[in-house]
């Protein structure tokens, strides 16, 4: 049984590494066997738990608190030397048959995100593999994490434009591109690329599984707010669900103190407040106060735990409830609306029709949405945005409909 995934990020230097590790400290106290891992470059989940870390899973000292806890940092470029090495060995041989100079063959090979793909596939191992309950996973700041998601996806598309699934295809397009050379070694091209899709289509499922969510840290600014909306709609648009938001760093409350510490603090507590009620609408925020020394190691950890948690279970999902990325209904005597529910608020969204297709794009993230064959035969009719996220409306297209 694959473990629980839970994945950690925000804007860059919101506190997010430090969060991830309290809360994977505090299941491992509540007698879960958890592992943290990180592939954030910049190699920061060490500093937090005040051990060093490799590639290889570390069993990490609760003083007492707990024995449960383990944490890696995974290298991307080991995994490339590993991984990815045969792969594009295989890649080289289709692009010189198909008359590709050497050295450019070698260029095509580097492809950018394979790094962060390897990366994501060594998370995928780890959290169907061994022993763990949960899998708690200290991404990259918000940007790097969203391209990180989106890869299986789009690697998948790109080599289904190149190499077609059906394996036989595949081995009669290779043969052909061979030339005088034996089918055999074609054929060896083609089952590793068969084995990179099926890794893909298992990647694409993990991030999808209802086992798998992104709690998203903030600190309560009104342009971090405004990237972490946007950031929930990008998930969405994905199928990636989100379970909760924690606004850390927030400052605490002066009380009745005098002076102008005491009304510095108060100003900056109420224009915190007053960004946190603007995020109403994700759910029920957790908070974290601002604190005067910096949580170093588990026991510190587990003091920021207890705080951002209050005595509830870490996996508890705090955002609203979601419901279906995508359902068809019909509104009308041949008309259907096909609803996505995410939020987009005041993003900007396109919308475009790509064959079978439904190219949505908000605030420059596209999306390929494949229509259902009953909306294959349709045209868009219109558009709207209401509480719920967005509905296109089709109609029968007279000369597919009956079909």
């Amino acid at each position: 049984m694959s473990a629980r995934l839970l994945l950690f990020t925000g804007k860059g230097g919101v506190g997010k590494t430090t969060l991830a590790a309290a809360t994977a400290a505090a299941l491992a106290a509540g007698g879960r066997k958890a592992l943290v891992v990180s592939t954030d470059p910049a190699h920061s989940l060490g500093d937090a738990l005040g051990v060093s870390l490799s590639g290889h899973v570390t069993e990490v000292d609760g003083g007492g608190s707990f024995t449960a806890l383990h944490a890696a940092q995974i290298d991307p470029r080991a995994l490339v030397d590993d991984a990815w090495r045969d792969l594009r060995g295989h890649l080289r041989t289709v692009l010189a048959g198909a008359g590709v100079d050497e050295l450019d063959a070698e260029e095509l090979t580097v492809l950018p995100g394979v790094e962060e793909l390897l990366a994501l596939s060594e998370v995928q191992r780890l959290a169907s593999c061994g022993p763990w309950e949960v899998v708690v996973v200290d991404c990259g700041p918000t940007a790097e994490t969203l391209r990180l998601l989106a890869l299986p996806e789009a690697f998948a598309s790109y080599l289904e434009r190149l190499f077609p699934t059906h394996r036989r295809v595949v081995r009669g397009l290779l043969a052909g591109v061979a030339g005088n050379s034996t089918v055999e070694k074609w054929d060896a091209t083609a089952d590793a690329l068969g084995r990179l899709a099926a890794n893909l289509e298992r990647l694409r499922g993990l991030l999808t599984s209802p086992t798998t969510s992104v709690r998203l840290v903030l600190t309560p600014e009104r342009v971090v707010a405004a990237e972490t909306r946007r950031t929930v709609t990008a998930l969405a648009l994905q199928g990636i669900r989100v379970d909760g938001v924690v606004a850390n760093r927030v400052v605490p409350h002066p009380g009745a103190g005098r002076g102008p510490a005491a009304a510095w603090l108060r100003t900056r507590r109420a224009e915190q407040d007053a960004v946190l009620a603007e995020l109403a609408d994700l759910g029920s925020v957790r908070t974290v106060e601002h604190r005067a020394a910096e949580p170093v190691g588990t026991t510190a950890l587990l003091e920021v735990a207890d705080g951002l948690y209050q005595g509830r279970d870490p996996l508890e999902g705090s955002a609203a409830a979601d419901g279906p990325l995508l359902e068809v209904v019909r509104s009308g005597e041949l008309e259907y609306t096909l609803r996505m529910a995410f939020p987009v608020g005041d993003s900007e969204l396109d919308l475009a029709r790509v064959g079978d297709d439904l190219a949505v794009t908000v605030d420059g993230r596209r999306r390929l949405v494949a229509l259902p064959s009953l909306l294959k035969r349709c045209l868009v009719t219109g558009a709207e945005l209401d509480d719920t996220g967005l509905a296109v409306r089709f109609a029968p297209d007279p000369d597919l409909w009956m079909r």
